[in-house]
């Protein structure tokens, strides 16, 4: 079975740094999408961004796509969201999604959607203070 377990989230100031990691075991397909979620209450999910092996990294906006990276160890069983330069603003509760079977178009297309990942994590909360 598919398990998705995201960790890493904490308390961190303004203009510091977090790692936060997504482990995804039981799949046995060589392409697949792993996408990042946050929440924050009383407000929608929105979608970070989305990796594929295939098709890298797509970020859903500017300001992620100039302070986060996203990789992978060299076994791909662990996504790193390395997110620096952190404002309050990303305050929220982040968790990690994994699709199979992602081909290298799939993030661009499919990857902001909830409803395009079969998988998801519990979430891990982000606070970045002032």
């Amino acid at each position: 079975e598919v398990q998705v377990v995201e960790s890493g989230g904490g308390l961190v100031q303004a203009g510091g740094s977090l790692r936060l990691s997504c482990a995804v075991s039981g799949f046995t397909f060589d392409d697949y999408a792993i996408g990042w979620f946050r929440q924050v209450p009383g407000k929608d999910r929105e979608a970070v961004l989305c990796f594929s092996r295939t098709g890298g990294p797509t970020y859903y906006t500017d300001s992620e796509k100039g302070r986060f990276t996203i990789t992978t160890d060299g076994a791909l069983n662990t996504v790193y969201l390395q997110m620096n330069s952190l404002e309050p603003e990303d305050t929220a509760v982040y968790t990690c999604a994994a699709q199979p079977m992602a081909v290298g178009y799939y993030c661009s297309i499919h990857g902001r959607t909830l409803q395009s990942y079969a998988y998801w994590g519990q979430g891990t909360q982000v606070t970045v203070s002032s």
